[in-house]
């Protein structure tokens, strides 16, 4: 009885080692992402499952602070005093209005388009990685970053009082770019795409032994974070999993890892255990993994991305084969959309739930469109859809595509007539709908 209290109660890490997952080689919890010794897989955190199954109930964790580390147990950190912004609790809408036009009869909108600080999911991945950054004694971080992680790493090393030094390809959107600049990083804007930028930090970290770069070796701490994406799903559907989910891809990593944290919520006994289905989203200017999911294949070959998407475009996704594996063992599907289809995407849950999503968010509302079109949701199950970046980093991918103001005098004549012209252009486009 002594020892079980003990356990209940102790204050030691809830994780243990990290784990490859192709081999099952275990490292010490150290600044590592790759299994050196053996098969060069990647490296995961493994946990006591049986140490959190005693420490943590319902009633724990909502009794815990109104961010992602009310679920600290789940995540590898040691210490009592993560860095704390806010991050994560973000609205999980139900979206009644686009239910209606796509024909569904319970879908949820999970919007992390609102999450603090810089309005997109990275905040979770950064927080649980510059956390353990700290914790590690490293004083500068870095990453890749396709604009969404570099706002992050940027805003929360600001935070912290960590030094920050970011690499991003230097055709990013206006709004990312001022997004990471305004908390004074050392910002590199490499000519070159994503995967490019991603292999010279490879260089940079193997070079300069001070830097934790979240997504390279530090990055089986940092894609834990995305796993908190699921916990506040099951929590906010009232202790329940979804019958289907529907995520954007880059990487892959941020679908393996909602699916790893609906199964250790199962483990542990916080939800009943049901099937889950994962369907994927991609750019069709960069979609390797519904190219592979099409073709039947268990490996992702390369592309060079070209969509307006660059949230998603890595055209080399390190978790690609683990994400086509989810897909398919949960009856799921990955598909991908044009740009025109990606901007209309935005527009359609913009103009019926009042959520501005960035290009990545309408890629998976496009996806969604399309599944239902093809009969591959059932219309009767609970669906939720992840959303996880802000329009307002991304205007220039709607800018002509969704009107101009009315110009008017102030008059109130002025203002009739303009009236009239807005009612008859909503009149043509209705008939275009119909036609």
């Amino acid at each position: 009885m002594t020892q079980s209290i003990e356990r209940v109660t102790a204050t030691t890490p809830t994780f243990s080692a990290l784990k490859c997952r192709e081999c099952g080689t275990t490292y010490d919890l150290g600044a590592k992402h790759v299994c050196e010794d053996v098969c060069f897989g990647p490296l995961e955190v493994a946990y006591d499952y049986d140490a959190i199954r005693q420490r943590v109930t319902r009633s724990s964790i909502q009794a815990g602070p109104l961010s992602i580390w009310r679920y600290k147990d789940f995540l590898p950190v040691v210490g009592d005093n993560p860095i704390d912004v806010g991050t994560g609790m973000t609205p999980l809408v139900r979206a009644n209005r686009l239910a209606r036009r796509l024909g569904l009869k319970e879908l949820y909108i999970k919007n992390d388009a609102v999450n603090m600080p810089t309005l997109s999911f990275k905040d979770r991945v950064v927080s649980v990685a510059l956390t353990r950054a700290r914790e590690l004694g490293f004083t500068t971080v870095s990453c890749a970053s396709t604009g969404n992680l570099a706002n992050s790493t940027a805003a929360i090393a600001a935070h912290a009082g960590l030094d920050c030094c970011v690499f991003i390809p230097s055709d990013l959107e206006a709004g990312k770019v001022l997004g990471t600049l305004i908390y004074n990083p050392t910002v590199m804007a490499v000519n070159g795409n994503y995967d490019q930028v991603n292999r010279l930090c490879s260089e940079v970290a193997n070079t300069h032994d001070g830097w934790g770069f979240v997504n390279i070796n530090l990055r089986p701490y940092y894609s834990e974070g995305s796993k908190t994406l699921a916990y506040e799903v099951a929590e906010q559907l009232g202790w329940r999993l979804p019958d289907h989910i529907v995520a954007p891809l880059a990487s892959g990593s941020l679908f393996t890892k909602i699916y790893k944290g609906f199964q250790e919520f199962v483990t542990v006994g916080l939800v009943d255990e049901k099937p889950v289905r994962f369907s994927g989203a991609q750019a069709e200017g960069c979609s390797p993994i519904a190219q592979a999911f099409k073709e039947g294949r268990d490996f992702v070959t390369p592309v060079k991305p070209s969509t307006i998407a660059k949230s998603i475009a890595i055209g080399n996704p390190a978790d690609g084969i683990y994400a086509l594996d989810i897909a398919r063992k949960t009856n799921g599907n990955i598909e991908s959309v044009t740009d025109a289809e990606i901007i209309a995407g935005m527009k359609l849950l913009a103009e019926t739930e009042g959520i501005f999503t960035e290009t990545a968010g309408g890629t998976t509302i496009a996806v969604l469109q399309k599944l239902v079109a093809a009969g591959k949701i059932d219309p009767e199950e609970s669906t939720v859809v992840y959303i996880t970046g802000n329009g307002l980093k991304t205007q220039e991918a709607v800018q002509g595509y969704v009107g101009e103001p009315f110009t008017i005098e102030p008059k109130l004549d002025s203002f009739e007539r303009a009236l009239e012209r807005s009612r008859t252009l909503d009149r043509l486009e209705w008939q275009q709908v119909l036609v």
